[in-house]
Order: structure tokens, then C-alpha cells, then sequence
């Protein structure tokens, strides 16, 4: 199991921000523009290094890539897989639709800036095959250079969940969406166990198994939400079972974009089915104004014993840099009621780039922000153990 001996081990949720020459290419590749694809690879093995040398000096205990090397957390599937083409749509959240004087400042917001949107995804217009097996190893091994002569209490690799590539990414090449859930399953698997064998934690990023609910399903009953939810969780246990539980973690949130987020569904009502994956550690956001109060739900009755809690302490959409003792406080209260700090660890909501250039919140105040993270767990270790 993943967990916090004797103090509060701090991580974050993935993305963070990458160098601007970085990311005018990747949004020049991503509106089809000709990419010098050396250049781009050399720029993102440049930017791993940075990257992991940032965090450690930062003080975090388990770290990642900073997801350097892709341009956006499921958008990159398309350069590893066959089955795509250009032309999907991603409609409005219902957040969204319901305060119609906001779609213009949510647009405004990336006005004239070099981005990769996740709301202008590719469409699967043919079969699903992962062609360059070796991708993910390749990037692995990066992420192995980079931590040469550095010793990071930890260290792990996100891979998106099948839910979010099948409900963001529109089929027209599946009869059904179940057999076009399984195929993005058994195709995304190979990441998977590619990640584990390499020795790192494997980060499933599920943000479909919250945010669809006022997504995709948004004009659905809330019952085919929630078989949806407890259908990718299947899939999942299906191609980890043989995979150690104890190095998974599990992801889930409600969209890393400012918004209203008044018609998002509860954490109750998902809560159940995410704590039957099979996972060491379940990764929420609990610092975002509309789900701070949930914390609530992180009992002995709700979460297994076999699994931790990795708790969301820092808003990523927003440029305020919370105070270590308001970080503390939020690592205390789920520690309390779970009833088990060394079930608890400590993170960011999302990620802070999860799509390159879609980042709000300032590089400098990034690594403010994981500065008071790894302040307020100090505090809360001290108060706990």
C-alpha cells in the first residue's frame, strides 16, 4: 500500500508546466503544422531533466516526469495508435451551457496563447492497435536518465483512463460502446504494464469517472452515469488484477478548468464505485472551492483498508498560493476521518498543465504552491504522527 510512515509523503497529480518553445510546438503539431520531430523530442528530454530536478528541489517525496515529453494527458494516444483521424468534437460542459455569460471569459482565457485544447480531440475512424510498442518504454527510460543521481522517496507515470479517451474522443468506428471501450482497454494496457515493469507507480488519470457525469452524460440520467463509471472500473480491474495493487493509484476528478462547477455530481455518488478498483490509493481533489467540504467522506466504511488516500491540497486553476497551515488543515481532517494518517498523502487536485498551454496558474506560482504543499504537510506530520 501506498502510504505515509511516520510523516505525510507529499506528490502532485501529473502535468506541470512546460518551457513556452515547448509548447508553441506541440500546438503547432497539434493544428497540423510541420514539426521537427528531433527538435521536439530533444526539447522534451531537455525539459524531463528541468522537470525532476524542479520537484526534488521543491521537496516532494514521489515524482513523475512532469509529463514533458506529451502534449497533452490523453491526446498523445493518437501518435502512438492507430484507428484516429482528425475531426472529433468535445461539446460544452453543462456547467457551462447553464451560464451561457461565461462561455466568453472561458474562452478569452487562452485567447492568443500557444495551447493543445482537449475540447478539439481526434475522432477513431478505423480499428485501435498499438503500433510503436516501444513508446512508452522509451519514455520510461527518460524519466530513468533524468532521475540518475537523484533519491526521491518515490516515483511515478501517469496513463489515461480507456473512460476518458471513449467519452472525449467521438467512435464512428465500433458498433457499440462497449466494444469501443474494451479496445482503448486492451490497447492502453500495454502503458500499464509497460510503467510497472519499468519500476515506477502506475497513475491512472480517470477524470471521466467524475467529470462526465455533467460531460458526456450530462443530459442522461444520473443511473447511466454511474453504469458507465462502474463499467470502466471493470475494464480496469480486468487488465491490472495481475498487476501489484499497491503500486496503482487512481485518479479521478471533475475537470482541471475554472468553471462554475455547480452541476457537478457528488462525490457520494461515485465514491463507492472508485474504491472497488483495484488500486493501492485513490487521488481526489478536495481544494477546489466546490468540493472542499467532502473530505467527509473518507471513513473506514468507504475506503478499504488496503487502500490510501491521496488528498488534493492545492487548487491548480487558480494563481492564490494557500498557506501551508490551510494545507495542513486539509491533510488533517481526512486524516481524521479515515482514522489512519499513515493511510493519507499529500497532493495537488489535477495537474497544472494537463493540456500544453491550457495552464492558468503562473510557473513561478507552481512551485509556490508545491512550496507551501510540502510546508503544510510538514505542519500536519508533526500534529499527526
Amino acid at each position: 500500500m501506498l502510504r505515509s510512515d511516520g510523516r505525510i509523503l507529499t506528490t502532485h497529480a501529473g502535468s506541470l508546466p512546460r518551457p513556452l518553445d515547448l509548447t508553441q510546438l506541440y500546438a503547432s503539431q497539434a493544428q497540423g503544422g510541420t514539426v521537427d520531430q528531433a527538435k521536439l523530442a530533444q526539447m522534451g528530454e531537455e525539459a524531463t531533466r528541468a522537470s525532476v530536478r524542479r520537484q526534488i528541489e521543491a521537496g516532494l517525496d514521489i515524482v513523475n516526469n512532469g509529463e514533458q515529453p506529451r502534449e497533452a494527458f490523453f491526446l498523445y494516444l493518437q501518435r502512438r495508435m492507430s484507428g484516429f483521424g482528425p475531426g472529433g468534437y468535445r461539446a460544452p460542459f453543462a456547467d457551462v451551457r447553464n451560464h451561457p455569460d461565461f462561455a466568453p471569459i472561458r474562452q478569452a482565457m487562452h485567447e492568443g496563447k500557444a495551447v493543445v485544447s482537449n475540447m478539439e480531440p481526434p475522432k477513431v475512424v478505423g480499428e485501435l492497435n498499438y503500433l510503436d510498442l516501444d513508446a512508452c518504454a522509451a519514455e520510461c527510460r527518460q524519466f530513468q536518465a533524468a532521475l540518475q543521481g537523484l533519491e526521491p522517496a518515490g516515483t511515478f507515470f501517469t496513463a489515461p483512463s480507456p473512460g476518458i479517451v471513449a467519452t472525449a474522443i467521438p467512435n464512428e468506428h465500433y458498433d457499440t460502446f462497449d466494444a469501443y471501450l474494451r479496445a482503448i482497454t486492451d490497447a492502453v494496457a500495454i502503458e500499464y504494464r509497460t510503467i510497472i515493469e519499468h519500476g515506477f507507480d502506475l497513475q491512472i488519470d480517470a477524470p471521466d469517472l467524475a467529470l462526465e457525469g455533467h460531460g458526456h452524460f450530462a443530459d442522461k440520467p444520473r443511473s447511466d452515469f454511474l453504469a458507465f463509471v462502474e463499467q470502466v472500473i471493470d475494464q480496469l480491474r480486468r487488465v491490472t488484477q495481475d498487476l501489484p495493487r499497491d503500486r496503482i493509484r487512481l485518479h479521478a476528478c471533475w475537470g482541471n478548468y475554472e468553471g462554475p462547477h455547480d452541476a457537478d455530481v457528488p462525490m457520494s455518488d461515485v465514491l463507492p464505485v472508485l474504491a472497488q478498483a483495484h488500486a493501492g490509493a485513490l487521488l481526489l481533489p478536495l481544494a477546489n472551492p466546490r468540493h472542499q467540504h467532502e473530505y467527509r467522506q473518507f471513513t473506514p466504511r468507504s475506503i478499504p483498508d488496503q487502500m490510501s488516500v491521496i488528498v488534493g491540497c492545492i487548487d491548480t486553476v487558480t494563481n492564490y498560493v494557500e498557506h501551508p497551515e490551510v494545507v495542513a488543515d486539509r491533510i488533517e481532517r481526512v486524516a481524521r476521518t479515515l482514522g489512519d494518517p499513515g493511510r493519507v498523502l499529500a497532493a495537488t487536485d489535477c495537474g497544472f498543465d494537463t493540456s500544453a498551454g491550457m495552464g492558468r496558474v503562473a510557473p513561478s506560482v507552481v512551485w509556490s504552491k508545491l512550496g507551501s504543499l510540502v510546508e503544510g504537510a510538514k505542519i500536519a506530520s508533526a500534529r499527526l504522527f
